[in-house]
Protein backbone atom coordinates (compact mmCIF):
# COMPACT_ATOMS: atom_id res chain seq x y z
CA UNK A 1 0.00 0.00 0.00
CA UNK A 2 1.05 3.82 -0.60
CA UNK A 3 0.96 5.91 2.52
CA UNK A 4 1.92 8.93 3.55
CA UNK A 5 3.74 9.58 7.01
CA UNK A 6 3.91 12.51 9.36
CA UNK A 7 6.69 13.26 11.13
CA UNK A 8 5.40 12.21 14.28
CA UNK A 9 5.60 8.34 13.34
CA UNK A 10 8.73 7.07 13.80
CA UNK A 11 11.33 6.66 11.21
CA UNK A 12 11.83 2.90 12.13
CA UNK A 13 8.23 2.62 11.81
CA UNK A 14 8.79 3.78 8.42
CA UNK A 15 11.37 1.81 7.52
CA UNK A 16 9.88 -1.69 9.19
CA UNK A 17 6.93 -1.13 6.47
CA UNK A 18 9.08 -0.29 3.54
CA UNK A 19 10.97 -3.66 4.12
CA UNK A 20 7.46 -5.23 3.89
CA UNK A 21 6.79 -3.68 0.71
CA UNK A 22 4.85 -0.56 1.43
CA UNK A 23 5.62 2.76 -0.36
CA UNK A 24 5.80 5.64 1.74
CA UNK A 25 6.39 9.05 1.69
CA UNK A 26 7.94 10.20 4.64
CA UNK A 27 7.15 14.51 5.40
CA UNK A 28 10.51 14.62 7.19
CA UNK A 29 12.45 13.36 4.47
CA UNK A 30 10.00 15.37 1.74
CA UNK A 31 8.72 18.29 3.46
CA UNK A 32 9.84 19.36 7.19
CA UNK A 33 7.63 21.42 9.18
CA UNK A 34 4.54 21.62 7.17
CA UNK A 35 1.46 21.96 8.94
CA UNK A 36 -1.22 19.47 9.66
CA UNK A 37 -3.22 20.80 6.98
CA UNK A 38 -0.82 20.36 4.68
CA UNK A 39 0.45 17.02 5.40
CA UNK A 40 -3.17 16.04 4.92
CA UNK A 41 -3.27 17.79 1.53
CA UNK A 42 0.02 16.17 0.45
CA UNK A 43 -1.62 12.64 1.60
CA UNK A 44 -4.83 13.47 -0.67
CA UNK A 45 -2.37 14.57 -3.29
CA UNK A 46 -0.70 11.33 -3.51
CA UNK A 47 -4.10 9.87 -3.41
CA UNK A 48 -2.79 7.93 -0.49
CA UNK A 49 -3.74 7.16 3.21
CA UNK A 50 -1.91 9.34 6.03
CA UNK A 51 -0.07 7.49 8.87
CA UNK A 52 0.42 9.61 11.68
CA UNK A 53 1.07 9.42 15.68
CA UNK A 54 -0.43 12.92 16.01
CA UNK A 55 -4.23 13.24 16.90
CA UNK A 56 -4.82 16.87 15.89
CA UNK A 57 -5.60 15.26 12.45
CA UNK A 58 -9.14 14.14 14.09
CA UNK A 59 -9.99 17.95 14.69
CA UNK A 60 -9.34 18.25 10.35
CA UNK A 61 -10.87 15.17 9.64
CA UNK A 62 -14.00 15.36 11.77
CA UNK A 63 -14.68 19.00 12.75
CA UNK A 64 -13.07 20.74 9.64
CA UNK A 65 -14.33 17.87 7.04
CA UNK A 66 -10.95 18.46 5.47
CA UNK A 67 -10.61 15.83 2.39
CA UNK A 68 -8.57 12.92 2.86
CA UNK A 69 -8.11 9.26 1.52
CA UNK A 70 -7.87 7.82 5.37
CA UNK A 71 -5.84 8.48 8.55
CA UNK A 72 -4.20 5.66 10.56
CA UNK A 73 -3.75 7.17 13.96
CA UNK A 74 -1.11 5.28 16.02
CA UNK A 75 -1.12 5.20 19.86
CA UNK A 76 0.78 2.11 20.64
CA UNK A 77 2.54 3.13 23.48
CA UNK A 78 4.08 0.88 25.43
CA UNK A 79 4.60 -1.56 22.31
CA UNK A 80 8.22 -2.10 20.92
CA UNK A 81 8.70 -1.01 17.30
CA UNK A 82 8.81 -4.35 15.99
CA UNK A 83 5.37 -5.17 17.97
CA UNK A 84 4.28 -2.08 16.13
CA UNK A 85 5.14 -1.78 12.45
CA UNK A 86 3.68 -5.89 12.75
CA UNK A 87 0.59 -4.35 14.11
CA UNK A 88 0.19 -1.70 11.27
CA UNK A 89 1.20 -4.30 8.69
CA UNK A 90 -1.35 -6.50 9.70
CA UNK A 91 -4.02 -3.91 9.37
CA UNK A 92 -3.11 -3.02 6.07
CA UNK A 93 -2.75 -6.63 5.06
CA UNK A 94 -6.41 -7.57 6.15
CA UNK A 95 -8.28 -4.30 5.98
CA UNK A 96 -6.60 -2.42 2.99
CA UNK A 97 -9.86 -1.68 1.31
CA UNK A 98 -11.52 -0.57 4.43
CA UNK A 99 -8.94 1.63 5.76
CA UNK A 100 -9.06 3.77 2.65
CA UNK A 101 -11.40 6.26 3.17
CA UNK A 102 -11.65 6.18 6.82
CA UNK A 103 -9.96 6.51 10.01
CA UNK A 104 -8.67 4.04 11.91
CA UNK A 105 -7.25 3.90 15.36
CA UNK A 106 -4.56 1.63 16.05
CA UNK A 107 -3.99 0.81 19.63
CA UNK A 108 -1.99 -1.74 21.59
CA UNK A 109 -5.12 -4.04 22.29
CA UNK A 110 -7.48 -3.42 19.11
CA UNK A 111 -7.75 -1.45 15.58
CA UNK A 112 -10.82 0.58 14.75
CA UNK A 113 -12.01 1.59 11.70
CA UNK A 114 -14.24 4.48 11.24
CA UNK A 115 -16.01 6.04 7.59
CA UNK A 116 -15.55 9.80 8.38
CA UNK A 117 -16.24 12.88 6.32
CA UNK A 118 -15.07 14.23 2.54
CA UNK A 119 -13.21 10.67 2.40
CA UNK A 120 -11.89 10.34 -1.16
CA UNK A 121 -13.17 13.45 -2.73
Amino acid sequence: MNLVADESVDQRIIEGLRLAGHKIVSVAEEAGGSADDQVLALAETHGTVLLTADKDFGELVYRQQLAHRGVILLRQAGLSIEARVEAVRAILEAHADEVAGSFTVISPASARIRRSGRAGE
